[in-house]
């Protein structure tokens, strides 16, 4: 369990205690797919749709630094290992966590899709910086930025189902 104070306005303070299902011991909450087939549908079109036009090592990339920073085990087990799959490194892929000190095993467009996927998912704490969004702007054409936006966004929405419904890391349920 982790207590954390939370302020507000600078003037309050309180308490808020966040607990996760421990994910060997959690069972799943529910079936997203079968409860909801609508809205799961919903989104596989979403994914489907944000991935054209992106390199397919690309949306990987992104997809496992949001589940990093979501803290998404079920994704991340998924998503590197369908990258393992599509012929990427090892050294690559645990690199991702740390790209902004190991930057030269990226290409300065990956750089700027990984520094707006860590915007766009933490987009609470400061918002989309101008300079992030600019330079991935500088390294995306306008259709390629919408996509990959959209892939940020259908990445953090499968990590919130994923961690929501308590999925296992390992399982690979589709």
């Amino acid at each position: 369990m982790t207590t954390t104070e939370i302020k507000t306005n600078d003037r309050t303070t309180a308490e808020a205690t966040t607990v996760r299902p421990n994910p060997t011991t959690a069972a799943p909450r529910l079936n997203f797919a079968k409860a909801a087939p609508k809205a799961f549908r919903a989104v596989i079109g979403l994914d489907a749709a944000a991935r054209e036009g992106l390199d397919p090592a690309l949306v990987e990339l992104v997809q496992i630094r949001a589940s990093h920073l979501n803290r998404c085990a079920y994704c991340l087990h998924m998503h590197t290992a369908d990258a393992r799959k599509a012929g990427e490194s090892e050294d690559r892929l645990h690199m991702v966590a740390v790209w902004q000190e190991a930057d030269h095993f990226f290409t300065d467009r990956e750089q700027s899709a990984l520094a707006l996927t860590d915007a766009v998912t933490r987009i609470g704490d400061a918002g989309v910086p101008d300079e992030v969004y600019d330079q991935a702007a500088a390294h995306f054409t306008e259709e390629e930025l919408a996509h990959l936006l959209a892939l940020i966004f259908t990445i953090n929405t499968w990590n919130r189902i994923a961690l929501s419904t308590a999925k296992r890391a390992g399982t690979d349920e589709r």
